[in-house]
């Protein structure tokens, strides 16, 4: 494995994985601003009611977070076994003369690969604390507002009620 094709192999399997860095980087910085426009987007709305905001965004960018998630984890999982098959190969026999840069360059990979699933899965806790924190207040803005609109209401009958029972008692 390590022979003249041996080292074909292993420019090969490099050539995958800066490929699939380049690519999971792509994709971390719009899944990035997917994340960043959610919690923007929610955050320009507080005052509007609820008749007003717009029904399909939060779930067309909720299907989005959930299919990009998906894209970055197979393509966390692809980098992943490249990285293990580059390391089958540097402890083939044969490798040893190459040994030191190879083991560097295989570091290197292990390491952009680390870095981009810490990225990925801090983004993704940050999303998803986000979005849980505003349908929570999502929830409590729409109890106030049931409660403001129906008060008006409720305040004159409480009222009439107080007004009553005073005619009563006295």
């Amino acid at each position: 494995m390590a022979g003249i094709g041996g080292s074909s192999y292993w420019e090969d399997l490099r050539k995958q994985a800066r490929q699939l860095e380049n690519e999971l980087d792509l994709k971390l910085v719009s899944f990035s601003k997917l994340c960043t426009s959610y919690s923007s987007s929610r955050d320009g709305r507080r005052g509007e009611t609820s008749d007003a905001t717009p029904l399909l965004n939060n779930s067309t960018q909720d299907r989005m977070f959930d299919t990009m998630s998906v894209e970055i984890e197979q393509l966390l999982s692809k980098l992943t076994a490249v990285n293990d098959k580059m390391a089958e190969y540097t402890n083939a026999p044969g490798s040893t003369s190459l040994n030191a840069a190879l083991m560097h360059t295989l570091q290197r990979h292990r390491d952009i690969l680390q870095d981009y699933t810490h990225e990925f899965h801090k983004t993704k806790a940050n999303f998803l604390a986000i979005r849980e924190r505003e349908d929570l207040l999502g929830s409590v803005r729409k109890d106030i507002e049931t409660y403001k609109s129906g008060s008006g209401v409720n305040n004159r009958r409480t009222e009439l009620f107080l007004k009553e029972h005073e005619h009563l008692r006295k």
